[in-house]
């Protein structure tokens, strides 16, 4: 039986919440090699306008369709995996930033499935035409 039998377009197959913290942003600026200080000085950010210390997009990227790989389980396959990014994700120094993903069914054909995700932060929506191609393996 496939992961792919038996579902429905708007069906979700996954739901996951993600707590950041400023340590989680100093761990993955290491892991990453992405040391821009807006990731975890106050002050930089401020200076260059914005709202706070950000999370790194890829960070917020790569969370938001571990939920999926999750719920293929070794069942399929991403082809694809695509996502804008439409507002940021401000980690605050003492509370950090809590991002909810949900992915839904978004079109299924003969050769797999479109998941939609939805990463929200503060009741915003983070991540714009976030998509993901899954394919199951026979």
């Amino acid at each position: 039986m496939s992961v792919l039998d038996g579902l429905e377009v708007g069906q979700v197959v996954a739901e996951r919440t993600f707590s950041l913290s400023r340590d989680s942003l100093v761990r993955y600026a290491g892991a990453s090699g992405d040391f821009n200080p807006i990731h975890y000085r106050d002050d930089v950010a401020a200076s260059v306008g914005l709202p706070g210390v950000l999370a790194h997009g890829m960070l917020t990227m790569g969370f938001a369709v571990q939920p999926v790989i999750d719920w293929l389980d070794a069942r399929g396959w991403v082809s694809d995996y695509q996502v804008r990014f439409t507002r940021p994700v401000v980690v605050d120094p003492q509370l950090g930033a809590v991002v909810t993903v949900t992915a839904t069914v978004g079109a299924l054909d003969d050769a797999g499935a479109r998941i939609d995700l939805t990463a929200s932060y503060d009741d915003q929506t983070v991540l714009g035409k976030a998509q993901v191609r899954v394919i199951a393996f026979a």
